[in-house]
């Protein structure tokens, strides 16, 4: 089952997840994506969820990633983390509004 939130922050976030958490996921089950980069990856490694990557994409569609724009990446890695392309397309939409999407998947 996958489940999508969208927060403002990274207090929200944090508490999104402690949430999730006692709802039966682990932290490996979920991914934090912000549009700018080094805040997802700050955010991700401050609240100890995973990186969406290889595993979630695909070798060729991280390979795509190196050379797409930032949301097309963002895009395909929401994808990989189970969304539809729609959900992903929504989801991207939040993100360019500065806010943070949290994705739980079993």
């Amino acid at each position: 089952m996958t489940v999508k939130k969208t927060v403002e922050n990274a207090v929200q976030a944090k508490k999104e997840i402690e949430e999730l958490v006692t709802q039966g996921y682990t932290h490996d089950d979920i991914y934090v994506f912000a549009h700018d980069k080094k805040r997802g990856d700050h955010i991700t490694d401050a609240l100890d969820t995973e990186k969406a990557g290889m595993k979630e994409q695909g070798i060729l569609d991280s390979m795509k990633n190196m050379f797409s724009s930032r949301g097309d990446e963002l895009r395909s890695k929401m994808e990989g983390a189970g969304l539809s392309k729609e959900e992903a397309a929504a989801a991207e939409e939040e993100l360019d509004q500065g806010k943070l999407v949290l994705i739980a998947k079993k």
